[in-house]
């Protein structure tokens, strides 16, 4: 399917949090990558797609980061974040007319090595399905259950890594996040949200090097996948 034949998307990407374990002077979506802050890198790909003629960012009312960054595209809308993640996607969703843009995808602000192919093979395969979907990766390693220590082995053959961007109908995901949170449910990503009010989530097998920047370490590693073909 071209992208010219998806029906109008809006973006959203919480921008709010302030990174408190990255350790740094400012929140981590506006430290430096490659010449670029790294939420700039996480807007591109989704404004890369004709597809997406808005994208609304929520950021903290008194960010004095964004006024220096290079996202003066057009179609970008700035909102207020909330507390926490989730506050600042369910803000984003009540500024979008669900008639004009009856899909959303949702990514995350410090994820900035999601490739274009990635996103439209996502689009792609929940159009075709008639329900929204997450990029995802297999967990490959062993994994172990405990804390201190190992309590078990984990069968790994159903678990997915969650990643981001996530694609769903803009209204199931708004009257999903306001249930959820009506109900006390913790909504760690847009899918669980969906899960809660038991709708359909698509898994589409993305690109393992689509990292979140969450540890020092991480940007570190970012800046090297740059710098790769891809």
């Amino acid at each position: 399917m071209a992208v010219q034949a998806f029906p109008a998307i809006a973006a959203v990407i919480p921008a709010a949090g302030v990174g408190q374990r990255m350790q740094a002077d400012k929140p981590k979506q506006y430290l430096r990558l490659h010449g670029k802050t790294v939420l700039e890198h996480s807007v591109r790909p989704l404004l890369a797609l004709e597809a997406v003629t808005a994208c609304y960012l929520a950021l903290s009312e008194q960010d004095p980061y964004f006024a220096a960054t290079g996202l003066t595209d057009p179609r970008i809308v700035r909102v207020n974040g909330g507390s926490e993640r989730v506050h600042s996607v369910f803000n984003a969703l009540q500024q979008i007319d669900a008639a004009r843009y009856p899909w959303v995808l949702v990514h995350d602000a410090a994820r900035p090595l999601v490739r274009v192919s990635d996103i439209q093979l996502l689009i792609e395969r929940c159009l075709a399905a008639g329900h929204g979907g997450i990029l995802a990766t297999p967990v490959r390693d062993t994994m172990k259950r405990g804390r201190q220590q190992v309590n078990c082995t984990v069968d790994r053959t159903d678990l997915w890594h969650a990643l981001t961007p996530q694609f769903f109908p803009t209204a199931a995901l708004r009257q999903a996040i306001a249930g959820a949170l009506a109900a006390g449910v913790a909504v760690t990503d847009e899918a669980s949200a969906m899960e809660w009010a038991q709708q359909p989530v698509l898994l589409v097998e993305g690109h393992s090097d689509n990292l979140k920047i969450t540890r020092p370490a991480d940007l570190q590693l970012a800046a090297f996948y740059l710098e790769q073909p891809r």
